[in-house]
């Protein structure tokens, strides 16, 4: 397949309301409308939640044959900043709900379609656009080529950590923008449990309890069948515990229980089952705090051979595991019957610890071509850990030929998305779907 051929985008007739209605069906139906809600706020927004739509057009186009773990969804903002068991902050790509083992330009794809609408959304020009994608596009194929002529053990052990990373900016940024970098970076360091304990909690009756904030974060004593619920809840927290290491058993086993909440998260997330669970140490003051997250089957398994496995808790976290250089070493998964009676696969993961998220709608083009930059960089690097890293250093080659393909590839892409933006903007107003209100 020449490189050239990537810039072509063929879509075939398809429906995206009717691929989106499709997911709706096993999520929880009072919080599909805030989904649509939060996708509905910009062509952005939009993408970020239709990766399922983007899946069935990747699937549209030939492959190159060269596999690594995907992460299924590598889009801008699912790249940030967290803290690794060293405590030291790394960049890196931090969602993998639709993780799986496919052909390594779907990846870049997303990735360089999202650069594009975001540069839109921002008010830049084709030509700041098409600068953005190819920093990316080409710092992914420049770190392929150096992973590719690194040692095995090297590549496993190489990862982005964040203060040398800033040390190498400090020539690219003025000095405003280098003081609001170093501030967001201060205030994901400082996202633990007992900030969330904080910010989410409060002490009642002697108990902390998590606050109720509906339908974004609902205690589970306010929610049908609460006391079946809890009990679930605590079976699950036991199941997960046995996926850990046995050092981490012992140090999840000194916590106790103290109270759960549902809570509502992300954008293509939104409707899925998710928990915040609060956990208590030593005492009020010694939190530990996890979210147990639903795992459905990945948007790209149709379109993948091999069949889809029976886990997706187990097939998001292995695939984090193997992606990530220095991941949450609270990362598990169990599967769970709910008060229902359906069997659910979950992931659990620490729900804050040291995240943070780059403000993508106010950078400006050379901020964003730097950051597309890292992303790229971050994304090779997990390519490498779990694909054909040589093969795949080799077919992109030493010219630029891949990259400006994917830019072509990208500007098609976003005038697509855009008028599928559109089709769910008819769908809301002529009541085909419900939207929530926004607050006011």
């Amino acid at each position: 397949m020449p490189r050239s051929a990537h810039g072509e985008l063929t879509v075939g007739s398809r429906d995206p309301v009717r691929i989106l209605g499709g997911q709706d069906e096993s999520r929880v139906a009072e919080l599909v409308p805030i989904r649509y809600e939060r996708m509905l706020a910009s062509p952005f927004a939009f993408f970020r939640g239709a990766a399922a739509v983007m899946a069935a057009d990747l699937a549209q186009a030939p492959a190159v044959g060269l596999e690594a773990q995907l992460c299924g969804d590598a889009h801008l903002s699912n790249f940030g900043v967290f803290a690794a068991p060293d405590r030291r902050l790394v960049f890196d790509c931090n969602d993998f709900d639709e993780t799986c083992r496919g052909p390594f330009e779907w990846d870049l794809k997303r990735l360089a379609a999202s650069i594009v609408l975001a540069g839109r959304e921002r008010g830049f020009g084709k030509a700041e656009r098409r600068r953005t994608t190819l920093a990316a596009v080409g710092a992914y194929r420049r770190s392929m080529r150096k992973f590719a002529a690194m040692r095995n053990l090297d590549v496993w052990y190489s990862r982005l950590d964040v203060e040398p990373a800033v040390e190498a900016l400090r020539g690219q940024l003025d000095d405003r923008r280098l003081r609001r970098l170093e501030r967001n970076l201060a205030r994901a360091q400082a996202k633990d449990s007992l900030r969330a304990l904080g910010k989410l909690t409060r002490e009642r009756d002697g108990e902390v309890r998590i606050l109720s904030d509906p339908p974004l974060i609902t205690p589970l004593a306010e929610l049908t069948d609460a006391a079946d619920a809890e009990q679930q809840l605590q079976a699950v927290l036991a199941a997960y515990r046995e996926t850990l290491s046995p050092d981490l058993q012992r140090l999840v086993g000194s916590y106790r229980y103290a109270d759960a909440a549902r809570k509502v998260v992300g954008v293509g997330s939104v409707g899925t089952r998710a928990w915040i669970v609060l956990l208590l140490g030593r005492d009020a003051g010694d939190p530990l705090f996890l979210q147990a997250k639903e795992a459905q089957a990945s948007v790209l398994e149709p379109y993948l051979e091999g069949g889809a496995p029976s886990d997706h808790g187990r097939r998001v976290v292995e695939g984090q595991r193997l992606m990530q250089a220095a991941g949450d070493a609270f990362l598990g998964w169990v599967t769970a019957r709910g008060v229902d009676g359906e069997e659910r696969c979950f992931y659990v993961r620490q729900l804050w610890d040291g995240k943070g998220s780059a403000e993508v709608e106010r950078m400006s083009a050379p901020g964003l071509a730097i950051y597309g930059g890292l992303c790229g960089e971050a994304l090779a690097r997990a390519h490498a850990r779990s694909g054909e890293r040589v093969a795949i250093a080799s077919y992109l080659g030493k010219g630029d030929a891949f990259e400006k393909a994917l830019a072509r590839f990208a500007e098609a892409y976003a005038d697509q998305s855009e008028s599928d933006f559109e089709r769910l903007r008819e769908a809301a107003r002529s009541g085909e779907i419900a939207v929530a209100e926004s607050p006011a």
